[in-house]
């Protein structure tokens, strides 16, 4: 019975002996090897493990990252990042930092950094707020002072976003990603948010806009319809005209015929007669001699 207790212990310690020995890499990861605290290296190099089952003594602690495409989300209520803008405004904004580790610089990413997403983090908020802080219009707004002053920086923060998220990604790159031992994909900044009494009187101004712009549309729709209106009535005052020339010239050109002929003193006498025939009252002016 005793031998037989030993032998169940053995074979559980020979199992957990197996269990430790050897370690498993799903793919999109690398697995790296930590013996009595120091990670183990070839030379200089940190000696990493592609995907597959591995083996290592009981004693060694595996560690296991993904080295595929990650997302760092940094918006929302929680997750957004504030920063103040050249004229103190102050902005929430939204972004996804979207990196993969770099595999020469595994090291730096495991063992440089106590808790690397926070670490990344905060240096990407220090960067965003250096970077809002000192955005600028660009060199073709900027001599445009009108602009300025009725803009505001938080209206050319959304103007011109996607030169700020170049700058952002640019400068990212170049001081976060070497001190990391990362590599940034892209840096997103999927939205910008005002404080609530800037949004309030935002939407004050969009509304007014709306309105100035309907009633001018409306003053339009009503300019364009009189204009339409009066070219009209000047097409019809011109076809009258028009017409009143014609039977002008008609009976112009009647008369001459009847004087030509030598009649112009008869009929002139006889339209007389016919016309005072129907008038109802005569009025003589007495010439003097």
């Amino acid at each position: 019975m005793l031998a037989t207790g030993m032998l169940l212990g053995l074979a559980a310690y020979l199992v957990v002996i197996v269990k430790r020995s050897l370690f498993r890499v799903e793919e999109g990861h690398l697995g790296v090897l930590v013996s009595f605290g120091a990670a183990v290296t070839d030379g200089k190099i940190l000696r990493t493990y592609p995907p597959g089952l591995h083996r290592k003594w009981p004693w060694q602690r595996a560690v296991v990252v993904a080295v595929m495409e990650q997302n760092l989300d940094l918006s929302g209520q929680d997750g957004g990042r504030i920063a103040m803008a050249e004229d103190g405004t102050v902005l929430r904004f939204d972004s996804i930092l979207r990196y993969v580790p770099l595999e020469a610089e595994l090291h730096t990413f495991l063992f440089g950094m106590e808790r690397p997403l926070e670490h990344i983090t905060w240096l990407f908020t220090c960067l965003l707020r250096n970077e809002i802080a000192n955005f600028r219009a660009s060199d073709e707004r900027a001599g445009d002072e009108d602009f300025l002053e009725s803009t505001g920086s938080y209206a050319v923060i959304r103007r011109e976003r996607r030169r700020l998220n170049q700058r952002i990604e640019l400068e990212a790159s170049a001081q976060i990603g070497s001190r990391c031992g990362i590599r940034f994909l892209a840096v997103d900044l999927t939205d910008v948010l005002p404080p609530d009494e800037l949004h309030q009187a935002l939407n004050a101004v969009i509304e007014a806009r709306a309105d100035v712009r309907a009633e001018y549309f409306r003053a339009e729709a009503e300019s364009q319809k009189r204009v339409l209106a009066a070219e009209r009535g000047v097409q019809i005052a011109a076809g009258r005209a028009s017409a009143a020339q014609t039977e002008i010239a008609r009976i112009a050109d009647f008369l001459v015929t009847l004087r030509e002929a030598g009649t112009l003193q008869l009929y002139v006498a006889r339209r007389r007669a016919e016309v005072l025939s129907e008038a109802r009252t005569l009025y003589f002016k007495e010439v003097l001699p």
